[in-house]
Formats: structure tokens, C-alpha cells, sequence
């Protein structure tokens, strides 16, 4: 019940934050003070007469219940401050009214509403109009006073009641004012050096989040600067493929007759087809992996873009060097940004191709794992690792290379892509054994079609140049 009541009361649409913090309780306040005034009377009068004089102060005391259920309706219209501003201008006049009417020694027994006034001004309006108030409570109380000696037959009593209550009255508030005054500077001082550090850290938040997408750039920019010698070695080869079917032409048997060169003439244009759509699919994923994109994370298979990363991962390794993918037949749904996926294979298998021999062999292992987890091993029968570089290897700037061959973030960024997409990764070496990364991937909740799935132990053959 309280969490649908509290709900209810934190729905007023109200743009302040500080304001929208304070709507609830101001809210509860209005609607206590607009029921419980009314019912006070109501309870009084049942078992006695109103006193004389004092129908004042029950017309102004509904009528201030009226005002502050008014105030509850502003609110949940999005008008606090007006709601505020409106209820404290009805405290105010009621008190006038008040202490004109019966002076300010009958209303001494009774400081409720000029406390209320006071406090809520301060709490919720500011300095300015709680120092406003106080000014407008002097003027209240005078106006008290001035009654009193109207009403009062003997000079001398007024002038003793005015001497004992006045001065002690007015210092009594003074320092309430002051403390209320104090403790708001405070407040506000401090949210106001919270909400400075707050942006002070979104600004450096942003500025992280600029420096992480710029690093992660680089890092596919030196990836493909790896694959350019292959890549160009492998368009040569398309190139001499090209140049081959088109010099066919001049071979074309004249005996043949003009169906027969038809034939062969097709023969070798398909060939042709077929060597540039390999060119261009290169060159596509190519500048697709180069490109400067925000992270756009999205669920897909991690088994079927391991095969589509295959053509890439050939220009990376020399022709001597083998390469197989292995996997569950099974599909491996994961979310993350596809580019920081290829960028994370890539750049182990860079590191892979610098620790291995000529003749080496890297193997792709992905699997399902228990607690709904994708784990992609990366082995390569490489020179391995000792167990204080092992310890090391994904600090940043950290590197076994000389300057010229590594900046030593390539790791570190994985790791940070791994841990972003929620997974984890690590490493196991030893000298003479080859090196195996291990990443662990939490498993995306989708359904992959059948031609994202792996085939169980798919092993490619030596890379052809």
C-alpha cells in the first residue's frame, strides 16, 4: 500500500531535480495540514463552544486547509514552487489576520504555522524567501503587538507585555533564521560542488570513452597494416588469375568454330568473375574492419564469424603456416560489437604468428561451456611464454618486442573489450609448449539460424597464396 501511495506521490511532473526530491513530503505535509486542521476543529467544537473571538481563526484555519489542498492539485500539475509560494502566502495572511485580530500575546501559546512558514520557505524556496518571511513575520508580529495596545486598558500592562515577549520573540526567530539560513548554504553549497564533480566526471567518463574508441582505432589500423603484405601478395595472385583467362583470347581455337569459342570465351570470363568477387570480398571485409565506427553491440554467431574471418586470417600467417577452426555443431550466440570481435582474433593471431616457427600450426577451438558460457581458445604451437611475462602480459605498454614492432596495448584492449562484453580471459604458456588465450563469453539469448553454426572439427588445409 505505502509503495503505491509513494509512487503515486513521486509521478508529479515536475522538471527540478531538487524539487522533484521534495514534492513527495511537501505533498503529504499539504494534504495532513489541509484533513487534520478541519478534523482538529471539528473534534473542538464537538465538545465545546468556539471561543468568543476566536471565529477568526477557524474561518482562517479552512480556509488555509482549503489553500493547502489547492497546493496538493498545483503540484501534481507540475507547479511546485507556485504551490509553495501559494501556501506560504496563506500561512502568512492567516497569521496576520490572526494576530490583528486577537493581538500577539493570545497567539504565543501557538507557533506551529509561524515555524511552518519559516521552515518551508527556507527548505524549499531558498535564502531569499526565507529572509523575505522573516521580514514579513516582523511585520506580523507588530501588527500583534499594536493590537495588543489597542485592546489593552492599561498602558503600563502593554508596555511590560511588550517589554517581557517582544524582544525574546523576535531573537527566538532571528536565530531560527539564521540557523535555517546556515544549514542551507551548507546544503546547497555542497549538491552544488556534488553535481561539479558529477559533470567533472561525465566530462572524464567521455573523455575515457573518446580515448578507449580511439585506441581500439589504432589497434585495427596496426592489425591491418599486418595484413597488407598478404593481402597485396594475394591480389597479385588474383591479378595473374585475371591476366590469364583474359589472355585466352588470343589461344582461342579457329577450328573450333564460333560456338565453341563462345564456350571458352565464357569459361574465361566466369573465371574472371570469380578471381574479382574474391578481390572484392577481401577488400570489403578489409576496409570494413579499418573503419572508425561507434561500438553498435549486437548478438550473432560467434562459430559463423570465425569462418567468415577465415579469408583475413589467411593473409595473416605464411603460406607454411596451418590453420584450423574446430567447434560444436551447435550454434554460439554472443553480443558485442562485431568489428572489437575480428579485432580481438586478429590480434592474438598476429601475436601468435610472431612466437611460431616456420611450419607452425594456430587452432580455433569454440565451445559451450557450463553457466551459459562461449569459450573460443586460441592455440599456437609457438616458442611460449615464461611465468613473469605470462604475469604481465595484459598490463598496458607492457611488451616483449622492441618499440618498432609493438606498442604493448594490443592485450590490454583486448582484455578491456573481453570485460566490457561481460566475459573474461586467460592465458596459459610455457616455454617450448605454445601459448593458448582463452576467452569466455556470457551466451546471448537468441536463436541462430543453421548457417551461423560450426561444422564439428572443420579443419582448413596449408594457406594458399
Amino acid at each position: 500500500m505505502w509503495n503505491r501511495i509513494s509512487s503515486w506521490l513521486r509521478r508529479a511532473p515536475i522538471s527540478d531535480a531538487v524539487d522533484r526530491r521534495n514534492a513527495p513530503v511537501m505533498q503529504l505535509l499539504l494534504l495532513l495540514y489541509g484533513v487534520a486542521l478541519p478534523a482538529n476543529w471539528a473534534w473542538h467544537l464537538a465538545s465545546r463552544p468556539i471561543p468568543e473571538g476566536w471565529t477568526i481563526v477557524l474561518v482562517l484555519d479552512l480556509t488555509t486547509a482549503a489553500l493547502a489542498l489547492f497546493s496538493v492539485v498545483l503540484i501534481r500539475r507540475g507547479n511546485f514552487r507556485l504551490a509553495i509560494k501559494l501556501f506560504v502566502g496563506a500561512l502568512l495572511a492567516s497569521l496576520a489576520l490572526a494576530y490583528h485580530k486577537l493581538g500577539a500575546h493570545a497567539q504565543l501559546i501557538d507557533q506551529v504555522s509561524v515555524i511552518l512558514t519559516l521552515v518551508i520557505s527556507g527548505l524549499v524556496l531558498g535564502r531569499r524567501a526565507l529572509w523575505t518571511v522573516f521580514g514579513l513575520l516582523l511585520v506580523v508580529f507588530t501588527i500583534g503587538f499594536v493590537a495588543d495596545a489597542t485592546n489593552t486598558a492599561q498602558t503600563a500592562q502593554w508596555i511590560r507585555n511588550s517589554l517581557r515577549n517582544a524582544p525574546s520573540l523576535v531573537l527566538s526567530y532571528l536565530l531560527i533564521t539564521i540557523l535555517l539560513d546556515r544549514t542551507l548554504t551548507a546544503l546547497r553549497e555542497s549538491l552544488a560542488e556534488s553535481n561539479a564533480r558529477r559533470h567533472e566526471l561525465q566530462l572524464e567518463m567521455a573523455e575515457r570513452e573518446r580515448a578507449q574508441a580511439q585506441l581500439v582505432h589504432a589497434q585495427k589500423m596496426e592489425a591491418s597494416g599486418r595484413l597488407a603484405s598478404g593481402v597485396a601478395h594475394d591480389f597479385n595472385h588474383i591479378l595473374d588469375v585475371i591476366l590469364g583467362f583474359s589472355a585466352q583470347r588470343h589461344r582461342l581455337p579457329e577450328d573450333a568454330g564460333l560456338a565453341g569459342q563462345n564456350a571458352a570465351l565464357a569459361d574465361s570470363l566466369e573465371g574472371v568473375e570469380i578471381a574479382a568477387r574474391r578481390g572484392t570480398a577481401i577488400t570489403r571485409k578489409l576496409l570494413s574492419f579499418s573503419r572508425k565506427d561507434a561500438p553498435r553491440p549486437e548478438v550473432f554467431d560467434a562459430g559463423h564469424a570465425l569462418r567468415e574471418l577465415q579469408p583475413m586470417l589467411r593473409q595473416l600467417f605464411p603460406p607454411d603456416v596451418r590453420l584450423a577452426l574446430e567447434g560444436d555443431a551447435d550454434p554460439a550466440p554472443v553480443r558485442m560489437d562485431r568489428s572489437e570481435f575480428d579485432l580481438m582474433i586478429l590480434n592474438i593471431a598476429a601475436n601468435a604468428r610472431d612466437a611460431m616457427p616456420a611450419q607452425g600450426r594456430f587452432r580455433i577451438r569454440i565451445a559451450r561451456t557450463a553457466g551459459n558460457r562461449i569459450t573460443i581458445a586460441l592455440t599456437d604451437n609457438g616458442e611460449g611464454m615464461q611465468a613473469a611475462v605470462m604475469a604481465r602480459i595484459f598490463e598496458p605498454f607492457f611488451s616483449t618486442k622492441s618499440a618498432a614492432e609493438g606498442t604493448g596495448l594490443g592485450l590490454a584492449v583486448i582484455r578491456d573489450l573481453v570485460q566490457a562484453a561481460g566475459g573474461s580471459i586467460s592465458v596459459d604458456s610455457a616455454p617450448g609448449t605454445g601459448t593458448t588465450f582463452t576467452i569466455a563469453l556470457p551466451q546471448a539469448r537468441t536463436e541462430t539460424s543453421d548457417a551461423g553454426v560450426i561444422p564439428e572439427a572443420a579443419v582448413l588445409g596449408p594457406l594458399a597464396r
